[in-house]
C-alpha cells in the first residue's frame, strides 16, 4: 500500500488496514453546497507501516447512541472541543475519544491547542488512527487551536508542521478574545477566519476526507 507521503513510516503497523483505506491526495473539488473543498495536504486514509502510539498512549473509544455530521475530537482536556462543536447544530464533540455509534465512517475532526502538549498528543492521535487502530473512523483533519494570542515561537512551528504531516489537513484556529472574555461561541461571534474554517469542515463532512462522496 502507498505510504501517501507519511513521514511516520517506519515500521510495521500495530493492525492490519482494510485494502479499501487507500491513502492519497487529491486535488480540491467542489463540495455539493458548491464550496470548493481545501486539497488533502497529507495521507486520508491509514497506510500499512506506520506504527501504533505506544500501549496506554492513544486516545480512548467512547460509545455515542447517535450519529453526528460531524465529530470534535479534542485530544487532550482544554482542547476547544465543546467550543468547537457550538459553531454548528449537526457537530458533536467526541468527549476526548474515538467516537463509535456501532457503524463504520464516523467523519472526525481532531482538535488541539498550539502548545507543545497539545501537539504532541495530536500526534499521538494522528499515530493511532494512521495505524489502522480505529478503523471505523475517518479523520478529515486536525484543527489547531491557538494558546495565546500572536505567532507561534518557531519551535512550535516546527513541531505543528511535522505533526501536520501525518493527517490530511490542518486549520489554524485563530485567538478569538471576545470568547476568551464569556462572549459564548456561535457562528454568530465567529470572525471571518472561523467561518471559512466552519465551511470547510462542513464541506469535508458531506464528502469525506478524499474529497469524494460515499
Amino acid at each position: 500500500m502507498d505510504d501517501g507521503g507519511n513521514p511516520w513510516v517506519n515500521g510495521q503497523a500495530q493492525s492490519p488496514v482494510p485494502a479499501a483505506a487507500v491513502a492519497g491526495r487529491l486535488p480540491s473539488q467542489p463540495g455539493q453546497t458548491g464550496h470548493e473543498l481545501p486539497p488533502a495536504t497529507g495521507p486520508t486514509a491509514p497506510q500499512r507501516g506506520v506504527p501504533g502510539p505506544r500501549a496506554g498512549t492513544g486516545l480512548r473509544v467512547v460509545r455515542h447512541d447517535a450519529a453526528a455530521r460531524l465529530w470534535i475530537l479534542g485530544v487532550h482536556g482544554g482542547a476547544g472541543e465543546t467550543s468547537l462543536a457550538l459553531l454548528d447544530p449537526d457537530w458533536r464533540p467526541a468527549q476526548h475519544g474515538w467516537p463509535y455509534t456501532g457503524q463504520e465512517g464516523a467523519r472526525v475532526v481532531l482538535a488541539a491547542r498550539s502548545n507543545a502538549v497539545g501537539l504532541e498528543t495530536a500526534r499521538i492521535a494522528a499515530t493511532q488512527w494512521a495505524s489502522g487502530q480505529v478503523g471505523f473512523a475517518e479523520v478529515v483533519g486536525l484543527v489547531v487551536v491557538a494558546d495565546a494570542p500572536g505567532a507561534l515561537p518557531k519551535p512550535l512551528r516546527d513541531l505543528a508542521k511535522d505533526v501536520a504531516g501525518g493527517v490530511p489537513r490542518v486549520w489554524n484556529f485563530p485567538w478569538v478574545e471576545d470568547w476568551r472574555l464569556g462572549v459564548p461561541p456561535s457562528p454568530a461571534s465567529a470572525p471571518d477566519p472561523v467561518r471559512k474554517i466552519v465551511k470547510d469542515l462542513n464541506a469535508l463532512a458531506g464528502q469525506g476526507s478524499t474529497g469524494l462522496s460515499r
